[in-house]
């Protein structure tokens, strides 16, 4: 049997076996979804403004800490904006589907990076937890304006796995109260 036909075959299981997963092979990734596989949440920061480099920062910790989803700069399951007051946030419509909104004003205050690693953690299911302890990324603005800790703790980072492994997190959800209000700037 020639190693081309081989080839074929493979591909054509490969391909059997991902449509009966619900998983796309072509170049533009299936959304979000709680399949059991790395699921991809498609990002898109055309509209970040000057925070478009913080969330590819953000999305690389994510895929770093992370192991049942992918973000990748392929798309519109999450839409990245920015906004010159009235604080950030995050609006989940489902599981790895929404949008992140950094205010300017905050993110003079609050490290730009913990704020939108903290707001996508809302997309891919996490809520937030006030506590004020800096090691917890979910803790947002209760840890204070002196915390820059970007990383999700390791339940944090679990419970993403969890979400993306078919476990829970779905449906549409707004969190506006992770960030205090800022001082007026100007």
């Amino acid at each position: 049997m020639s190693s081309r036909r081989i080839g074929r075959g493979l591909v054509a299981l490969l391909a059997g076996a991902a449509a009966v997963l619900g998983v796309s092979l072509g170049a533009n990734p299936a959304p979000a979804s709680a399949a059991g596989v790395n699921a991809v949440v498609c990002y898109n920061t055309s509209q970040a403004g000057p925070y478009a480099g913080i969330a590819d920062q953000a999305a690389g910790i994510w895929n770093a800490y992370t192991n049942n989803v992918d973000m990748a700069k392929c798309g519109s399951n999450l839409m990245i904006y920015y906004t010159y007051g009235g604080g950030s946030y995050a609006v989940r419509y489902s599981l790895g589907n929404g949008y992140v909104v950094i205010d300017v004003y905050q993110a003079q205050q609050y490290a730009p990076l913990r704020i939108m690693t903290h707001e996508i953690g809302h997309i891919l299911g996490l809520p937030d937890n006030y506590n004020g302890q800096c090691y917890l990324l979910m803790s947002g603005g209760s840890a204070g304006t002196g915390c820059t800790n970007p990383y999700p703790y390791t339940t944090e980072a679990q419970q993403v796995d969890r979400n993306f492994g078919g476990f829970g997190a779905a449906g549409a959800q707004v969190f506006r109260d992770s960030w205090p209000t800022p001082a007026t700037i100007g």
